[in-house]
């Protein structure tokens, strides 16, 4: 994938007036799992925790959370790039997606705070 495909790929992830783009975007990112780098794979991760820390469907929610499980697989991705889905709220949300993100939160330490330098 070259960098003009990386870049739309991350504009279909945050697309905020489609769902079913965030969706396709997520599902995106696991065709391609084994062959990002390093750098890609962590910067999917961190863009996909803040996407889902906002996402208000519950398809798109679970599209991007099992992205963020196969970037884990890949050991590129550690918890602290996925921090943000401690910010996911679990009421109301299927008992598959508080599964999801109870395994997340698992493997996403709170992140230390920044101190001024």
């Amino acid at each position: 994938m070259n960098a003009d495909q990386l870049l739309e790929l991350l504009r279909r992830i945050t697309d905020s007036d489609d769902p079913v783009a965030r969706e396709r975007g997520a599902d995106e990112v696991t065709d391609w799992t084994c062959s990002w780098s390093p750098a890609e794979a962590i910067t999917l991760a961190t863009v996909l925790s803040v996407t889902a820390a906002c996402e208000r469907n519950h398809t798109a929610l679970e599209a991007q959370l099992h992205a963020l499980l196969e970037l884990m697989s890949t050991g590129h991705v550690v918890g602290e790039h996925l921090y943000r889905v401690r910010e996911i709220d679990l009421d109301g949300l299927p008992a598959e997606l508080v599964e999801y993100i109870t395994d997340l939160k698992l493997t996403s330490p709170t992140p230390k705070a920044a101190t001024p330098g």
